[in-house]
């Protein structure tokens, strides 16, 4: 922690007579919050850095270095510009260590109304007492407003992101969406086989801070799982900048056509990898917007970057807001899992009843499956994935499995570098999973070896065949069968269930035999067994 300390000392100016402004670690942009309100002179900010938050979840090392190493540089950016900053380093809660400063010195801090629900309920004491003053984050590109004519739940997203296009005015002329369609995304959905090349994911120099966050985090969190590689955390406000100037010359180009494909050769083929810059407010959506509508990508590369950014991430942070974090699903149990730490665990929403734990394999022991080792190998060495690994990989196993979609979605919040409650939640609990109904997706998203073998390389290396015996084919008819009583009523999978109707009764008993035996290896830590599949 010296070089920090030194640092900042150096720089800091003094604290008399400023107006105090908490930053949360989310915040990291002067431009989200009170801050932006203030001359340099005028302002004194509070950063608080805790191993209270690490040590709640097995964090991915990697997830924490980001954390860590881009709010010190924050913090030395701002007291560079005349600013002055003060950390607070503790072991207790973010509210705890701010009471304890503010009603020391009777202060009262103002602050950005903060996107995560965990953080938002630890700090409501201190908002209760008046000890902060919350303003609006103004980091998002949507409105409340923009969500409110969708009406009353279901909500869909395609409707969301018509509503925001038209309001904000992006890829329109004279009120209709250039060429033709709001959304493009049929035209984004080929394989990738290695042409064009993909191009390399951007590095970032390794300083003083960078190391010494290093050093911390395999001192104090050497427990937790995963790779770490500073080289790979764009910290600071410049690298942020280096980072998305690296897509626009380097991804944007191809992203549309590849945007759902997968692969052994690249990881992460055209895409930006920025969601971590956007979801900790280095990087502002409205910035990114405007420089991909304006740059020369073909359209529908263009039109699939803005979806993502100002239709789906957006869509599930109002989505998340209006539902309490999934607390205020009517019909459907969400009773809180416990964690320790004072906070509650998340809702639990199981629409579909899935009951089984999830297995090692996500963990790092081998499944056997190439598909999902693939996938997880990556994450626990990058903390990233983009979003069809995500949900046709990851999310698709564990919901063809009936594996718990609250243990998966913690899975999910811990592994990935990108992951914030707001975020998480909504991507796995009623995407990825289902738990939640139709709340704000039509259907379950699941698939058997069709669409991975379509998409991707992975079974070309996998001891399995896609067409014959991959035990993935068995588990979805298994899982339709399972839930046919919960999903009869959903139009969406009607011509799935009929399919299944015709099944034979000697094929649905092997349907449900293999998948249990596949589940039972996978619970068991031991790689699927090829044989009897067929």
């Amino acid at each position: 922690m010296a070089s920090f300390l030194e640092q900042l000392n150096a720089l800091n100016p003094p604290d008399d007579g400023r107006r105090w402004v908490y930053v949360p670690y989310d915040q990291l942009n002067p431009r989200i919050g009170p801050l932006d309100e203030l001359e340099p002179h005028e302002a004194a900010i509070l950063l608080v850095e805790t191993t209270w938050k690490g040590q709640r979840r097995p964090y991915h090392k990697q997830k924490l270095a980001w954390v860590l190493a881009s709010q010190r540089q924050f913090a030395l950016e701002q007291a560079a510009r005349g600013v002055h900053v003060r950390v607070l380093f503790g072991e207790q809660s973010y509210g705890e260590l701010l009471r304890a400063f503010l009603e020391e010195r009777g202060l009262t801090a103002k602050v950005a109304r903060p996107a995560e629900r965990e953080l938002r309920v630890d700090l409501q004491p201190l908002v209760d007492d008046r000890l902060l003053d919350l303003e609006p984050h103004r980091g998002w590109f949507s409105t409340e407003a923009d969500f409110d004519v969708l009406g009353e739940r279901p909500w869909r997203m395609d409707a969301f992101y018509r509503q925001v296009r038209q309001r904000s005015d992006v890829l329109m002329a004279d009120g209709s969406p250039i060429g033709g369609r709001y959304s493009l995304d049929g035209d984004n959905r080929e394989p990738w086989r290695g042409e064009p090349a993909a191009p390399q994911p951007p590095t970032f120099a390794v300083g003083e801070i960078e190391e010494e966050v290093a050093a911390l985090v395999a001192e104090r969190f050497a427990d937790h799982p995963g790779d770490l590689d500073m080289s790979r955390v764009a910290s600071t406000a410049e690298a942020a900048h280096e980072h998305w100037q690296w897509f626009l010359s380097h991804g944007i180009e191809n992203f549309g056509e590849f945007e759902d494909a997968m692969s052994t050769r690249s990881a992460t083929i055209f895409h930006s990898l920025v969601s971590p810059l956007l979801n900790n407010g280095r990087l502002i959506a409205a910035d990114l917007v405007d420089d991909v509508e304006q740059c020369d990508a073909p359209l529908n590369s263009r039109e699939g970057f803005i979806r993502q950014v100002i239709g789906w991430r957006e869509f599930v942070r109002h989505v998340h807001e209006r539902t309490d974090g999934f607390r205020d699903l009517p019909g459907i149990d969400v009773a809180p899992a416990p964690v320790t730490g004072g906070l509650d665990g998340g809702a639990s929403p199981n629409f579909l009843d899935a009951q089984h734990k999830l297995p090692p394999a996500y963990w790092g022991e081998p499944s056997g499956l190439n598909c999902l080792d693939t996938v997880v190998s990556e994450v626990w060495r990058t903390g990233y994935g983009h979003h069809i690994t995500r949900l046709m990989v990851a999310s698709n196993i564990a919901t063809l499995l009936g594996y718990s979609p609250r243990e998966l979605t913690d899975w999910f919040w811990v592994a990935y570098i990108d992951a914030y409650d707001w975020v998480v939640e909504p991507n796995v609990l009623a995407m990825g999973t289902f738990a939640t109904g139709d709340v704000m997706t039509t259907k379950p998203y699941v698939s058997g070896s069709n669409y991975i073998h379509k998409m991707s390389d992975y079974c070309s290396d996998c001891v399995f065949d896609p067409r014959k015996t991959c035990p993935l084919r068995r588990a979805y008819w298994a899982f339709l069968a399972e839930n046919e009583e919960r999903l009869a009523d959903n139009q969406r999978v009607r011509r799935a269930l009929w399919a299944l109707g015709r099944r034979s009764e000697h094929e649905r008993r092997r349907d449900r035999q293999e998948t249990d035996a596949l589940r039972a290896s996978l619970a068991a830590g031991e790689r699927a067994d090829v044989s009897g599949s067929a």
